[in-house]
């Protein structure tokens, strides 16, 4: 295989490569820096660069190899959730970015991802404090799809979409408080897995991200990368407050496994909602897969769905004062006191709705959603699967969702229109997948989501390695940025 070669292969192929001695870190490595190199200008997918570290430690991995289960891969870390010490970490902001800020500890997370033998590039693009379904931060400028240079890859996980998508990178991290890993996903063809709340600790800093509703994963070409990713970084730190069901055996074992002939409903559209045509083709295109496989397909899903209208603004009660506490965190990070004025309008549009939240608002906002995830999860006691649109549009040109400050109210709207099938499942903490299973006319690609039962993602890669066999995705790649 030539280094040009390994753009398309995804972590698992290219880790065998490197422990055979097919080929070294190093050359995979440089061959991912100099595809950076030549794209990234263009993209904007990648924020921060570290090629000489990269370098260092692709060669310490080549002279005394890991054991890691992706030893020596190309990596990039999304610039929110895995801080790791010495990096910068500017979360999107103008005001880390100004003070030069690094980080000056590891998080579990990060520290689990270099466990695992990978090596970090860099570090990826993300709107501001990562509030947005896409990728265009004030502080950074907009990422671009490889798809389409005037299309956004979507957010908040937009940079790693974009940088995996155009082949820098097999997989690199990405986080899902509404819908983050699987609305890039979704708009740039690749695999997002987001995992059940408690799978993967926050630790040490932060207890619950979003109230429970932000979850840590990666974005990957392959179901069995997005596997093996989820393994390295399972698991329960010290101090954590609850942890997720521990799986039977690795995930990645589950990759290739019959599921078994399941129960399987779904839900084409959402009352109140304007679906597009090929999303709803994406959900056809996926049950009908499904049903040649054997699976017992019903026209059913959670009634409880059908109250989204109601249920997802309940997420900006939750963003408030969240954004208020980032607010006070950066504070913290510069030494010194911050303006509203020097973060985006979106920004302190949350921040200013947070004192009209009180302690017992949020209390109430937070029985709210249980309640609903409640009522939500008890369709999963007689099925197995749900498959739905990952997003109510098939693409997202830029700009279409910049904040309107002369009313900020349909802004935040607009957005909960685009996205209106992922949120309630970071609300009720369930895995859910978006699998690259259809295409427009134009050959954007189009996510499919499938939802299990808490704590079931190996009931999600039975199923979606069965599809990825079934209808492969491998060999299709943007053509715009070559």
């Amino acid at each position: 295989m030539t280094l040009d070669e390994l753009r398309w292969i995804d972590a698992t192929a290219t880790a065998e490569l490197i422990s055979t001695g097919e080929i070294t870190s190093v050359e995979a490595v440089d061959a991912a820096l100099a595809r950076m190199d030549r794209l990234n200008p263009e993209l904007n997918a990648v924020i921060h660069e570290f090629p000489e570290a990269a370098r260092a430690d692709a060669a310490a991995h080549d002279r005394s190899p890991g054991s890691g289960p992706l030893a020596g891969v190309p990596f990039l870390l999304k610039d929110i959730g895995a801080p790791l010490a010495g990096q910068p970490y500017h979360l999107g902001t103008a005001v880390l970015r100004e003070a030069n800020y690094v980080a000056p500890v590891s998080s579990h997370l990060g520290q689990r991802f270099l466990n695992a033998g990978l090596v970090v590039l860099g570090r990826t693009n993300l709107p501001e404090f990562g509030l947005m379904a896409t990728t265009e931060p004030v502080a950074f400028g907009p990422t671009r799809s490889p798809w389409d240079p005037s299309l956004s890859p979507g957010g908040s996980s937009g940079g790693s979409a974009a940088a995996i998508a155009a082949g820098i990178v097999p997989a690199a991290h990405g986080n899902d408080g509404g819908g983050s890993i699987r609305i890039p996903a979704s708009l740039s063809g690749l695999v997002g897995l987001k995992s059940s709340r408690g799978r993967v600790s926050n630790g040490p800093s932060i207890g619950e991200a979003w109230s429970g509703l932000a979850h840590e994963g990666a974005l990957a070409r392959s179901v069995r990368d997005a596997a093996v990713l989820l393994d390295v970084i399972s698991g329960y730190e010290p101090g954590d407050h609850y942890g997720a069901p521990s799986f039977q055996r690795p995930l990645s074992a589950e990759v290739g496994e019959p599921p078994g002939a399941l129960r399987i409903g779904f839900l084409h559209a959402l009352d109140g909602y304007d679906t597009h045509p090929d999303c709803v083709d994406g959900v056809t295109t996926a049950v009908k897969l499904l049903g040649d496989l054997g699976h017992h397909i019903e026209d059913a899903s959670p009634a409880a769905l059908q109250r989204t209208a109601e249920v997802l603004p309940l997420l900006y009660r939750i963003f408030a004062p969240a954004v208020a506490l980032n607010i006070e965190s950066v504070e913290a990070m510069v030494g010194r006191p911050v303006s509203l004025a020097e973060f985006e309008p979106r920004t302190q549009d949350h921040a200013r709705r947070a004192p009209s939240v009180s302690a017992v608002d949020h209390f109430k906002t937070m029985q709210s959603i249980y309640e609903h995830s409640r009522d939500l999860q008890t369709w999963w006691q007689s099925f197995d699967l749900l498959v739905t649109p990952v997003l109510a549009q098939p693409k997202l040109p830029l700009g279409t969702l910049v904040f309107d400050e002369n009313d900020p109210d349909e802004s935040h709207a607009a957005m909960l229109r685009f996205m209106p099938y992922t949120a309630q499942f970071n609300m009720s903490g369930q895995p859910a997948i978006s699998l690259p299973l259809h295409r427009t006319s134009a050959g954007q690609p189009v996510g499919v989501q499938l939802v299990a039962g808490y704590g079931r993602e190996d009931v999600l890669i039975r199923v979606a390695s069965q599809l990825e066999a079934a209808a492969p995705w491998s060999d299709i790649h943007p053509q715009q940025i070559v």
